[in-house]
């Protein structure tokens, strides 16, 4: 999730924004764990949800676009930094390896606390970084006109499959799933569900490999373009999601009010991202990165520090939520969590009947919860980032 070749200058508002992402997503993540809610309904169900609630997963949509952006903008710098294009693809391709592996253990104790298969084997966030990765590292060897292109296409032009479902893909649902569809097929009797299919994932990383190009200009030019790029993508959304014709498959409609017609409005697909949900992160995504670069920050802030060692406070935070979400159900239902403490939660696929029936917290628990976290994993965050700027080992670039 980090490739970079130094920490200061322009770099510094990557890190920024790569930092101010992660500490968005870790409210999804950790109402995932506690809200009450989560266990029975999502919520940007609209006949269900609150705005409030909605907001709080709608906010948190910046985030995988946004990682995807910056590890392309990484892998380019890191390029530049007198690497050889074979240096940089073997290391895209080891890197993404890596990630992948982590993602089926290390992350899958994370979300279960057991490594049992009686339980989804989930290919997610690390899963689509690291694949992602994977294809890149050939699609480097293209010239940036042909690869800028390339991802432009698959970004703009991908919901054209729409239509295209595994059920109709014969023999190979599974391929179809990693490509284009969210589902789930056997592998050796485990269940794999992909929640990140690769496409357009894989042109949001190659957008951003291409835009490097633009760090390597004056700070007054990036800063104007990246301005103007962003709040072209932006009004580009307003439009394309107005039309309501082609860019997401769930079109928007009037509901019972004002603010829940534009809550639908919004309401943008993720799995896999739309064009509309795309243009609808990526370009207030620009717009902030610009303002990091035109203000930047201290390096003891903590939006750098977090942006430094992505990958540690990823992995961590999310044994932290799900730490957290057994403690506080402890303190409310005493020892009968030791009957659920390690199976999935209801809103990881778990078996609702296993838990009280009215598990869960309310929104403002969760929101305490995150504050706690977020800011107890801020001094591990700053000693990792130290340990990495004194030290040069080879393996601390893959953690």
């Amino acid at each position: 999730m980090e490739m970079r070749p130094s920490s200061t200058g322009r770099l510094g508002a990557i890190d920024a924004l790569r930092g101010a992402v992660m500490v968005v997503m870790a409210l999804d993540h950790i109402r995932d764990f506690v809200h009450r809610g989560a266990m029975s309904f999502s919520p940007t169900d609209l006949d269900r949800t609150t705005p409030i609630l909605f907001l709080t997963r709608w906010i948190t949509h910046f985030c995988a676009p946004t990682f995807m952006l910056t590890a392309g903008l990484g892998a380019f710098l890191w390029w530049q930094h007198n690497h050889s294009r074979k240096e940089l693809s073997v290391f895209l391709l080891t890197r993404g390896v890596w990630l992948v592996l982590l993602e089926v253990t290390v992350m899958r104790l994370a979300y279960y606390f057991n490594f049992s298969f009686r339980y989804p084997v989930f290919l997610l966030v690390l899963w689509a970084l690291g694949a992602c990765m994977m294809v890149l590292a050939a699609m480097v060897w293209l010239p940036i006109p042909w690869l800028a292109g390339l991802s432009i296409a698959m970004i703009v032009l991908h919901n054209l499959l729409d239509p295209l479902q595994a059920a109709r893909a014969g023999a190979v649902p599974g391929i179809w799933a990693v490509i284009h569809q969210v589902g789930a097929f056997g592998v050796m009797g485990a269940v794999v569900f992909v929640g990140y299919p690769l496409v357009p994932w894989i042109g949001v990383m190659g957008a951003g490999f291409c835009l490097g190009q633009l760090f390597l200009t004056d700070a007054p030019t990036r800063q104007r373009v990246l301005i103007r790029m962003g709040v072209a993508l932006t009004l580009a959304f307003l439009v394309v999601r107005a039309l309501n014709v082609y860019g997401d498959p769930v079109r928007w409609s009037a509901q019972k009010n004002g603010i829940y017609t534009a809550l639908s409005f919004l309401n943008c697909t993720k799995y896999p991202p739309s064009l509309s949900f795309l243009l609808m992160t990526l370009g207030p995504a620009l717009v902030v990165l610009a303002c990091f670069d035109r203000w930047p920050l201290k390096t003891t802030n903590p939006l750098i520090v977090l942006g430094r060692v992505p990958l540690f406070y990823f992995i961590v935070h999310f044994y932290a939520a799900h730490l957290v979400g057994l403690v506080l159900a402890w303190f409310r239902y005493g020892s009968a969590v030791r009957s659920f403490m390690f199976i999935p939660m209801p809103s990881a696929g778990g078996p609702a009947a296993a838990f009280p029936p009215d598990f869960g917290f309310g929104l403002w628990v969760v929101y305490a919860a995150w504050v706690v976290i977020v800011v107890g994993l801020y001094p591990a965050c700053r000693w990792f980032a130290g340990v990495k700027s004194r030290r040069r080992d080879w393996w601390l670039s893959y953690l």
